[in-house]
């Protein structure tokens, strides 16, 4: 996990057109691409022989897996889990996943998934990825999934509980990164 650090002339431009959201609370552009930018958990994973196709390239739903994979090491550098999320009553199903392929991963090649929360809205996180090939150090591999906080009741949409807002915001250096 690392980040990145944004310039004053950066920062004043994210300030235009900050919107109010949630009954009054001020969450600012600045706030959601500092978020972006130094929010993010690389998570490692080695492609096994089984993960790949007969031409020896990893195997495109594979990287629907390795997202999710990501994504709990994101939740986890923050100090809670899904299994926790679920546990108070709060499910995150995928509703959009988008991957766009751009270079070549292998059997047995390293691989690094960077992960990061881009976007919280009402009702919803989008959470993008970057894939590197770790031989190359090459982009791989980009893509998003959009996720909608749902009642496992009702099964309808809710709105982002603050308690759940404050946990999506949390710094990583800030919290012991859970196993």
């Amino acid at each position: 996990m690392s980040g990145e650090r944004l310039d004053a002339e950066v920062c004043s431009s994210m300030m235009v057109d900050s919107p109010m959201v949630d009954g009054g609370h001020h969450s600012s552009l600045i706030h959601r691409h500092l978020r972006e930018m130094v929010g993010y958990t690389d998570e490692r994973i080695r492609v096994r022989y089984g993960e790949t196709d007969q031409m020896g390239h990893a195997y495109y739903a594979n990287y629907l897996f390795w997202f999710e994979q990501a994504r709990g090491a994101w939740c986890r550098d923050r100090g809670f889990t899904y299994k926790s999320l679920e546990e108070e009553g709060l499910f995150l199903p995928v509703v959009e996943a988008h991957v766009r392929y751009k270079g070549e991963v292998s059997y047995d090649d390293w691989v690094t998934v960077r992960v990061r929360v881009t976007e919280i809205r009402r009702a919803a996180i989008v959470f993008r990825y970057e894939v590197y090939n770790e031989a190359s150090g090459k982009l791989t591999t980009e893509g998003h999934t959009w996720h909608v906080v749902m009642d496992p009741r009702t099964r309808k949409a809710i709105s982002v509980p603050p308690h759940m807002r404050d946990l999506l915001e949390r710094d990583p250096a800030d919290y012991e990164t859970l196993p």
